[in-house]
């Protein structure tokens, strides 16, 4: 086989300088067929192995017949079926190369995405643990939202996957942009649509903001394919190099990161999100006079041991309202507890697991409490001893048979018999 260059050759000298094929043979050494052949072919000369057998060849009737039985049935079971023995990557191969012959093809059009349509959500996991207090550190997650028309991008990381604080940052980002998109996008989150259908917290949530929460199909990720990719665009170039001290320092970096990323130029559509924006927030639904319900919320009777349990941690109370119900709100940053509508404790948020969190003057009232309490029951002992200590009461006693006398009863006590 003569190399691309004398195939190259032998075509100019012949196309361009019309030199005969007697000509060429003897100027370049080679076979007036290959020269020949050359001429004839369009193709610059590739060598291409034959194909051998595989070991699969006998088997794939037999594969092809269960298949068409069960398009999905997995390789491993076809295996098992026709009792394979050898290299199990080698049947793999064969089935993904003749599978779509029975189970069809799937084609995903490319969708063209509106002004104020839609946004996705989803939740990433940075590989660093973030440093919580108490000598903890923790992975923790953040929610990612994406604008599918103006690509525009949003991020905070998040103390937990529950439902309080997941609809918590949810309404921080879109507050933040000033308007919500007609539709939510999430996938099958716990807390969101764990079992196909949406929570009952998100759906009162997006009936707040007049908006509608869809859920992308199992195993679909190019559903929302446009947050997934702003997942890794956050992983390659935004977490490289840097160190965080808190999950505060962490938002703090990342919300001074955002407004660059969104000044950056996407190629899908060759503009800025940053410019796009106001389009994009132009078409979607005001934001409802009233902020919607988030974060953690309980009601619980305050103990002796006057402290609440949060996500894990443990929260002091104003210990004179022992033995009362108290209202507890966890936000993002702060843990509110209210009792009667007058707020007995406001802590900051804890970010790590089995922490006890003490307000001072909580220490101090239940102090000062303990001390009149023993008070009092001093003065309860002293009162009573001295009730004890007080001079009897003498009691009469009546002769029984003044009773006898009374009703006329005449009762001989040697026989036992009444006259």
């Amino acid at each position: 086989m003569i190399s691309v260059e004398d195939w190259a050759e032998i075509r100019r000298l012949h196309k361009s300088q019309n030199m005969p094929i007697k000509a060429i043979v003897r100027k370049l050494g080679v076979a007036r067929n290959t020269v020949r052949a050359a001429l004839a072919s369009d193709e610059p000369p590739a060598y291409r192995r034959p194909k051998k057998g595989s070991l699969v060849d006998a088997v794939e009737p037999e594969v092809r017949r269960l298949l068409a039985v069960d398009a999905k049935m997995p390789a491993t079971v076809i295996a098992e079926r026709i009792g394979w023995k050898n290299s199990i990557t080698i049947l793999k191969d064969r089935i993904r190369q003749i599978r779509p012959e029975y189970a069809g093809l799937d084609p995903a059009d490319r969708i063209v995405h509106q002004p104020g349509q839609s946004a996705q959500m989803d939740l990433w996991f940075p590989e660093p643990r973030i440093p919580v207090g108490f000598g903890q550190a923790a992975m923790l997650p953040v929610l990612v939202m994406t604008l599918t028309f103006s690509r525009f991008l949003q991020a905070v990381m998040l103390p937990s996957r529950q439902a309080g604080d997941l609809l918590a940052g949810m309404w921080q980002l879109i507050s933040g942009v000033g308007a919500v998109s007609k539709t939510l996008v999430w996938d099958r989150e716990a807390a969101i649509g764990g079992k196909g259908k949406v929570t009952q917290a998100a759906s009162a949530f997006a009936g707040t903001l007049a908006t509608r929460i869809v859920l992308a199909p199992p195993r679909d990720p190019e559903f929302k394919g446009m947050v997934e990719r702003n997942n890794g665009f956050l992983e390659t170039s935004f977490l490289p190099g840097r160190q965080f001290a808190s999950p505060g320092d962490f938002n703090d970096q990342l919300q001074g990161w955002l407004p660059r990323a969104n000044a950056r130029t996407v190629r899908s559509f060759g503009g800025r999100p940053v410019d796009v924006l106001d389009r994009d927030v132009g078409a979607m639904t005001a934001l409802p006079p009233h902020p919607p319900a988030t974060g953690l919320v309980t009601r619980v009777r305050l103990g002796r041991d006057y402290y609440v349990r949060v996500d894990g941690n443990d929260y002091s109370v104003d210990p004179r309202v022992i033995g009362r119900l108290v209202d507890v709100t966890a936000t993002l940053t702060r843990v509110i507890i209210v009792c009667d509508g007058v707020t007995v404790a406001d802590h900051e948020r804890c970010w790590a697991s089995g922490a006890v969190v003490t307000d001072p003057s909580h220490v101090v009232i239940a102090k000062g409490l303990r001390t009149q309490y023993a008070g009092a029951k001093r003065d309860r002992d002293r009162q009573r001893r001295e009730m004890l200590r007080a001079p009897e009461h003498r009691v009469m006693f009546r002769d029984t048979a003044d009773y006898d006398a009374l009703f006329g009863i005449d009762f001989d006590p040697t026989t036992g018999e009444v006259s």
